[in-house]
């Protein structure tokens, strides 16, 4: 990560932190103060997507929304993707059996 985009996430933070509605102005004017030179996309990007959110809020449910995302999708597509893996397990447990027929063994 560039020294310009941690200034923007820690400009982020700050505004975020004193509870400060994060616009491109003072992002801009953060950032400014620090003596950080920032390319001006960047300002609107995270005004954009910050606006009318809670920093703090999305900082404190980070491991929730992450955890909850794959266990959802899980049980949504647990039916559909149990179906094969019994398929796949009857598959290799035929292969084996067609092996020790034959006569092949691991020790032989």
């Amino acid at each position: 990560m560039s020294v310009a985009e941690k200034a923007i996430v820690y400009a982020t933070l700050i505004l975020a932190d004193d509870n400060v509605d994060i616009t491109a102005d003072k992002l801009q004017a953060i950032t400014k103060a620090a003596g950080v030179q920032v390319e001006p996309i960047y300002f609107n990007l995270f005004a954009k997507a910050f606006a009318g959110r809670d920093v703090n809020e999305l900082l404190l449910n980070v491991g929730s929304a992450a955890a909850a995302a794959p266990a959802a999708g899980a049980a949504a597509a647990g039916g559909a993707a149990a179906a094969p893996a019994e398929e796949k397990k009857k598959e290799e447990a035929e292969e084996e059996e067609s092996d020790d027929d034959m006569g092949f063994g691991l020790f032989d």
